[in-house]
C-alpha cells in the first residue's frame, strides 16, 4: 500500500492544487506574496506531513505526531482562507465556501484517522 491510497492524502492533494490555482487566478497581485504564499505553504504542508508520517507508520507514536501536525496545518490553511475572504482579497463566495467545506471535511477525516491509529496502537499493547 502507498500513501497515495489514503483518502486523507487524496483530499489534501486536491486541495493543494485548487488552492494553488485560486491564489494565482482569484487574488490581487499583492496577495500572491503575502497571504497567498502562506495559504499555499500551509496547504502543501498538510499533504507533505501526511506523507512523512506514513513513512514512519511502523512507529505509531511518530505516525500520530505527524498526523497531528497535518491536522494543525489544515487548521492553519482554513484560517488563511478565512482571512483572504474576510479582508476582501478573495471575493468569490462560492469558491470560498467550497474550499472551506473541503478543508473542514479533511480536518474531520484526519481526526478520525488519528483516532483509528491511536486505537490500533492501544490494542497492540
Amino acid at each position: 500500500m502507498s500513501y497515495k491510497n489514503l483518502e486523507i492524502w487524496q483530499l489534501s492533494r486536491e486541495l493543494v492544487i485548487d488552492i494553488h490555482q485560486t491564489t494565482l487566478d482569484k487574488l490581487p497581485k499583492f496577495e500572491m506574496y503575502e497571504e497567498g504564499a502562506q495559504i499555499r505553504k500551509s496547504s502543501k504542508s498538510v499533504k507533505s506531513t501526511i506523507v512523512e508520517g506514513y513513512g514512519r507508520r511502523r512507529y505509531k507514536q511518530e505516525f500520530m505526531r505527524f498526523l497531528t501536525y497535518a491536522s494543525a496545518s489544515n487548521d492553519e490553511t482554513a484560517d488563511h482562507l478565512d482571512t483572504l475572504f474576510e479582508t476582501g482579497s478573495l471575493t468569490d463566495r462560492e469558491l470560498y465556501q467550497d474550499l472551506a467545506e473541503r478543508l473542514d471535511k479533511l480536518g474531520r477525516k484526519l481526526n478520525l484517522f488519528i483516532k483509528s491509529v491511536e486505537k490500533s496502537h492501544m490494542s497492540e499493547k
